[in-house]
């Protein structure tokens, strides 16, 4: 009886949640777990961009575009090259084959005189005269006609070799082809994505904080002009904002005069293009980028440059800082991913980058990497 008392006053278990209900309590709790990680993810989110931040990164986005540029322009470059070359093998290709063709015809109007002749083998032919001067006149005939005929079965068998070796080539150099073609289209992504991305990063600034930034940048308001839509590389937004006579830094708008004459129409050829948009990979005559300005200023002097920052600068005599004259091609950033063309006093004129028309500026407003005195 006092054991039966002592079970009878024993407080019950707890009983846990079953079946729906306790299901119903792992929701809640994992909706309230949910709710509290979202509560320490939005107290840890970054904090927003200062000004200077946003234009920190926006100046990282232009340089990224810009190197990005000077490998598209290699890219195209080479890709024009690949394509002249399949189109000089297929026109290689549909000449052999012509050339083919006539041998052909040749071999088959030999083979339709013989038959026309009774089908007979020449020797048995020639055995059949009775007339000695003509048996040596048919003699000597038979014998060339075997040597025409058989040289013209062999040239038809190089030529058909040849042809096919000319296919072959032109097969290689297609793929050669598409690859570039698949380099170029990753080159323009990234140009055009990190453009985007700048302009976006710009427009998240006030108009106070964007006009200053523009003011100090000489953009003029725009975020930049798109790339090349044909082969010309010419396409583009123009900058309306710059006029030809913009210089940048209050220089005179008149090429100095030097004593290299070459130099001084390429000089007096990137006075002329003051005030032009920048627009990537194009190469004039109403846009150009920094490589490109440069090109169609020495070729308007009558020298031929290579397309991109990191050839150029092998085009001529590397001169040092100290020894620059008008003329010369300065160079920037370790990469060698910019590039101005120098008229003197410290200053140079470059297409800086998208939205900001080619200018006069001080060579000393970006790293420093060489320069170059054309040859």
């Amino acid at each position: 009886m006092a054991a039966h008392r002592k079970a009878a006053h024993r407080k019950p278990k707890q009983r846990l949640f079953a079946g729906s209900a306790a299901r119903s309590a792992a929701a809640l709790a994992l909706a309230g777990a949910a709710t509290a990680t979202a509560a320490t993810g939005s107290a840890e989110a970054e904090p927003p961009l200062t000004a200077s931040q946003v234009r920190a990164k926006v100046d990282r986005l232009y340089r990224d575009a810009e190197v990005a540029t000077e490998q598209y322009n290699g890219a195209r470059e080479k890709a024009a090259d690949a394509a002249r070359s399949v189109d000089a093998l297929r026109d290689e290709a549909a000449r052999r084959t012509g050339l083919l063709n006539e041998s052909r015809h040749a071999l088959g109007s030999l083979a339709t005189a013989q038959y026309r002749s009774g089908g007979l083998d020449p020797a048995l032919q020639l055995l059949l005269t009775s007339d000695p001067d003509e048996y040596l006149e048919r003699a000597s005939y038979v014998e060339k006609a075997g040597e025409i005929q058989a040289g013209t079965i062999s040239g038809i068998r190089r030529q058909v070799i040849g042809i096919e070796q000319v296919r072959t080539r032109a097969e290689d150099e297609s793929a050669v082809l598409a690859t570039r073609e698949t380099e170029l289209a990753r080159h323009r992504k990234k140009i055009t994505t990190s453009l985007s991305d700048a302009r976006r990063l710009l427009h998240t600034l006030t108009a106070a904080e964007r006009a200053r930034y523009e003011a100090e940048n000489g953009t003029g308001g725009t975020a930049g002009p798109s790339g090349p839509s044909g082969p010309s590389g010419t396409s583009g937004t123009r900058d309306t904002s710059g006029t030809r006579a913009t210089t940048g830094t209050g220089a005179p708008s008149v090429a100095p005069t030097t004593p290299d004459s070459r130099a001084a129409e390429a000089v007096a050829f990137a006075y002329g293009a003051l005030g032009k948009p920048y627009v990537w990979g194009a190469t004039g005559p109403s846009a150009y980028d920094c490589s490109g300005l440069t090109q169609a200023a020495w070729r308007a002097a009558g020298v031929s440059l290579p397309r991109t920052t990191y050839t150029q600068i092998n085009a001529g005599q590397r001169v040092s800082r100290s020894q620059l004259a008008p003329g010369d091609l300065v160079f920037f950033y370790s990469g060698i991913s910019h590039v101005g063309l120098y008229i003197g006093d410290g200053k140079m004129i470059h297409a800086p980058r998208p939205g900001a028309p080619i200018r006069i500026a001080p060579i000393d407003e970006m790293p420093f990497a060489g320069a170059t005195r054309v040859a």
